[in-house]
C-alpha cells in the first residue's frame, strides 16, 4: 500500500523525529510513504482565529497538495478533525467541492489508520516505562477517535499505562486560547500535569503534539519531573 504523508506545522518545526518516526512504522507494517514536500499549514490557526479567507487560501493549496486518490496519513487528529469538520463550510458547492469531498474522505489519524484500516494493534514496539495517557479534546470531540490509541499502547512491551484523572479534560491548548487567555490556560495545565503526576506516571502520551508541547512547557518552568510523548514515538521505540 502507498499513501501520502501529512506533515502538520508542529511536527515539522518542532517534533520532526516524530514524523520520521512515523515513516519507521508505517514501513515496518508493509506501508509505503510518499511526502510532498510543498506541502505547508492546513489553517486551523487561521481558521480558529476568525481569518477565515486566509484559511481558505491555505485550504485551497493544501487540497491541491494531495490530488491522489489513495490513504492519507498524518499524527495529528487536531488538523486532521479539523479538515474533516470545517473544510465544507470553506469548499462545498466551491470549485474544488469534488476535490474536497475527496481529500475528506482519504484522510486519517494514525492511529485510527493501523487500527481500522491496516487492522494491526500490535506493532512489535518496546518502551519500558510508566505512562498515562491525555485524551485531547481535538482526538475526542472532533476527529472521533475512540479506544485505537489504547489498543496500540496496551500491545507495547514493557509499558505499565495507568489512568489519570480526568484524561479526557482540556490540558488548556486550545490552540491560540493559550495566548490570549495565559493564566487559565496554565491552571488547566497544571490540573492537567497534577492528575498525571498522582499516577506515578514518567510519561504522559498523546495524539497531539500541540497539548504536549503545552504540557511540556508547563511541567519545564516548574522543574516538575516528568515527560510528554508522542505516542508515534512510543510506537516506534525498541526495534
Amino acid at each position: 500500500m502507498l499513501v501520502d504523508l501529512f506533515i502538520p506545522c508542529f511536527i515539522d518545526q518542532i517534533y520532526p523525529e516524530t514524523g520520521m518516526n512515523m515513516v519507521k512504522v508505517l514501513e515496518k507494517l508493509g506501508v509505503s510513504a510518499h511526502y510532498n514536500g510543498n506541502q505547508t499549514c492546513c489553517g486551523q490557526m487561521a481558521f480558529n482565529s476568525g481569518f477565515w479567507d486566509e484559511a481558505k487560501a491555505m485550504g485551497e493549496k493544501f487540497i491541491k497538495d494531495f490530488p491522489n486518490d489513495r490513504p492519507i496519513v498524518g499524527p495529528s487528529a487536531s488538523c486532521i478533525g479539523y479538515i474533516r469538520n470545517y473544510f465544507p463550510r470553506l469548499f462545498h458547492n466551491s470549485a474544488l467541492h469534488y476535490e474536497y469531498k475527496q481529500l475528506r474522505k482519504n484522510i486519517y489519524e494514525f492511529t485510527d489508520f493501523v487500527v481500522n484500516v491496516l487492522k494491526i494493534e500490535d506493532v512489535g514496539a518496546t518502551f519500558n516505562h510508566v505512562a498515562t495517557y491525555h485524551s485531547s479534546c481535538a482526538s475526542l470531540r472532533e476527529y472521533g477517535l475512540k479506544d485505537e490509541p489504547m489498543r496500540l499502547l496496551s500491545n507495547v512491551k514493557g509499558l505499565e499505562m495507568r489512568e489519570m484523572k480526568d484524561h479526557d479534560v482540556c490540558c488548556g491548548f486550545g490552540g491560540t486560547f493559550s495566548v490570549k487567555f495565559e493564566a487559565i490556560s496554565s491552571a488547566m495545565a497544571e490540573q492537567k500535569v497534577k492528575h498525571a503526576l498522582e499516577t506515578g506516571a514518567e510519561y504522559i502520551v498523546s495524539t497531539d503534539s500541540s497539548c504536549l508541547m503545552n504540557l511540556q512547557g508547563y511541567i519545564d518552568k516548574q522543574n516538575i519531573p516528568l515527560k510528554t510523548i508522542h505516542i508515534i514515538d512510543v510506537l516506534a521505540s525498541g526495534w
